[in-house]
């Protein structure tokens, strides 16, 4: 943690010396998120419920899960640009350093302009939370620090899938936004409004039910108590994560400069 301290440093100075393009860049990523709540604000002023969720719950459910996601594309990014670290030949230098290659790689992009995205994130969850009338208790404050850090960490663990794949294909598969991009857009609204299917695979397969849904309903009291700790469950989605990404580090061949 010491080392990775001092890389967060690193990052952080370095942005530090052009002030106002970090201001910016925060900016514009506010404001790119702000067109979504646009949208969930324009149809509750058509609909009052949505598969008996209200305006608020959903502005939790959305705070929540842009909340997980800017956390893992700010401490994860690194997985995310990795393909350009491949081919430029730079994944040679990481592998003959004394340090985890992981380590390396998630140390080497830490993205502090994400900040524009979470505060938006923590207004909409702070707005959900007042106007959802939840009973707050010591285990709800804990399950909704679990969804965080679960959700974070499913989300790094597409971040490093994508990033595995690069050791076949050199460039990145666009397709695999569809599950990190596309996951934060569709998670504005809680997983069972899409249909019973979709619920199911967002259980079983591609756990964000376990990291959003479920804990949902166990803070707007709807839910069993156990479900606050399936974000936990969520978290052994990294293992196959890794045991892919180790394969593809096996199967590295140096791409060159």
């Amino acid at each position: 943690m010491k080392l990775y301290g001092k890389y967060f440093m690193i990052h952080l100075k370095s942005i530090m010396e052009y002030k106002t393009s970090f201001l910016f860049s925060c900016m514009g990523q506010f404001l790119v998120s702000f067109n979504v709540f646009l949208g969930i604000y324009f149809m509750f002023r058509r609909f009052s419920h949505v598969e008996g969720f209200t305006y608020s719950e959903v502005l939790l459910c959305y705070g929540i899960t842009l909340l997980e996601f800017s956390l893992a594309e700010a401490f994860a990014r690194g997985f995310d640009t990795f393909s350009s670290i491949v081919s430029q030949g730079e994944f040679d230098r990481i592998l003959v350093r004394p340090r985890n290659e992981i380590f390396q790689v998630l140390a080497s992009r830490i993205e502090l302009s994400r900040m524009g995205r979470m505060l938006q994130a923590v207004v909409l969850f702070v707005y959900g939370i007042r106007k959802s009338g939840i009973h707050w208790t010591y285990p709800k404050a804990a399950a909704v620090v679990l969804m965080l850090f679960g959700g974070a960490m499913v989300f790094s663990g597409f971040f490093v899938i994508y990033a595995s794949i690069c050791f076949f294909t050199i460039e990145g598969l666009e397709f695999m936004n569809i599950f990190t991009d596309g996951a934060r857009e569709y998670g504005k609204y809680p997983v069972n409004i899409y249909g019973k299917r979709v619920l199911q695979l967002c259980t079983f397969v591609v756990p964000y039910a376990l990291i959003q849904y479920y804990p949902l309903l166990y803070l707007l009291g709807r839910g069993k108590p156990y479900y606050a700790l399936l974000p936990l469950a969520a978290c052994l989605f990294l293992i196959p994560c890794l045991m892919l990404w180790k394969i593809g580090v096996r199967h590295y061949v140096s791409a060159g400069s």
